[in-house]
């Protein structure tokens, strides 16, 4: 296993187009949305692995709650399970205020979260996380990456611990096999920019 994933850029409004044989990035319909799903799904198994998978919504214009449950929160949970295909992160590029709602109601009623990038480039947790969650992830995030050596001084006391544990279980944030090191998965996909 290699000590980084590998970033993927996935364009979902490119696979609208090609899945659905359609000329508009509009995700309004739970086939539609399954057979990108399907699509992602397949792209994933062609990559190397860990994977981190950057998944462009910039050219979708509409996306509908049934879309965002197939395309989001069934993508993650495919690959959150101890059962999962591959080693695979997300990461959601282009998340704009249309999208931004079909997405939180979708994660939220599946308890689910995602690290999403906005359009001003600055990046976020979308869906249900614990404050101690969403600490950790903004220590991390800021830090880009934390040694092993000092997540003691970061994760110190039993709520900060518990936030980083939540987030390594949700694949919030990359931990490096070997060195244990904890790495922002904004910054593992600055080569896909």
């Amino acid at each position: 296993m290699r000590s980084s994933p590998d970033p993927i850029r996935i364009d979902v409004g490119a696979l609208v187009q090609r899945s659905v044989a359609s000329l508009y990035a509009h995700l309004v319909t739970r086939p539609t949305g399954r057979a990108v799903r399907l699509a992602i799904e397949t792209q994933l198994a062609e990559a190397g692995e860990p994977t981190i998978s950057l998944i462009d919504l910039t050219e979708v214009t509409i996306l509908d709650f049934s879309c965002a449950d197939e395309v989001v929160a069934k993508l993650l949970q495919r690959f959150l399970g101890a059962d999962r295909p591959r080693n695979a992160f997300f990461v959601f590029r282009g998340v704009q205020a249309r999208h931004r709602d079909p997405m939180q109601t979708v994660l939220e009623r599946q308890s689910l979260v995602a690290v999403a990038q906005r359009d001003d480039g600055s990046f976020e947790l979308l869906g249900q996380a614990s404050a101690a969650e969403r600490e950790a992830w903004a220590r991390i995030e800021q830090a880009g990456r934390i040694g092993a050596e000092q997540r003691a001084t970061h994760f110190a006391g039993g709520d900060a611990q518990a936030g980083l544990e939540a987030l390594l279980g949700r694949r919030l944030v990359f931990e490096t096999p070997g060195t244990r090191d904890l790495v922002a998965l904004s910054r593992l996909i600055q080569a896909t920019a």
